[in-house]
Formats: structure tokens, sequence, C-alpha cells
């Protein structure tokens, strides 16, 4: 019988999210299948496997879904977008600061 929404191989009891880590260079996009039900900690434990995101502390590491902080209990929908976040390096207005004190007048 043919798949009503219009994914191919897609089966009812299977969601697909996506996990991203944007580095200071470059994102790490990664798709997976999960299953209905799936929580957010279990699409982190099953990326923590992955070679990509060796390296990155998902354990620890704050995530959210589009752009809004989750907590890792929280129950996945069919297309969420998880984010990893990271520390940055310099507070955005302080670089700001830097930029105008060095930029030519």
């Amino acid at each position: 019988m043919p798949s009503r929404s219009g994914r191919k191989g897609f089966m009812a009891d299977q969601i697909h999210i996506e996990i991203v880590y944007a580095q200071e260079q470059t994102a790490i996009v990664k798709a997976l299948p999960m299953a209905q039900g799936s929580r957010l900690g279990d699409a982190l434990a099953a990326a923590a496997g992955a070679v990509e995101f060796s390296g990155v502390d998902l354990a620890n590491a704050p995530v959210g879904i589009f752009g809004r902080l989750a907590r890792k209990d929280q129950q996945l929908k069919d297309g969420d977008r998880i984010e990893i976040y990271r520390q940055l390096k310099i507070e955005p207005k302080a670089a700001r600061r830097a930029r105008s004190r060095t930029a030519p007048q």
C-alpha cells in the first residue's frame, strides 16, 4: 500500500528529525529516523554514535528545538530540528565594541 505521507519508505511508527551543531566555520547536520514517541535524549544518544559528533559533549550541552531551549525528556515530533548549543568564545556586544575600536574612521 502506498504511503500517504509522500515520503518514500516512511513508516507510520517512525518520525524523521535533524540534529544540528554549528562550529566556528562549518555546521554538522544529520538526519535521523526515530521511533514514534522518542524523546530528545534518545535522539542525542543515537547521534552520539555518529562519527560527525565525536568530540561534541552531547550529554551536557544545552539543546533546543527550532531555537527554543528544550528538556531532554521532551517528546519529539516529526520534522523537529534539534540544535546543540556551544559556549561563545566572546560575548556578542564585546565583539562589536572591539570591532568598532579597530575599524577605520
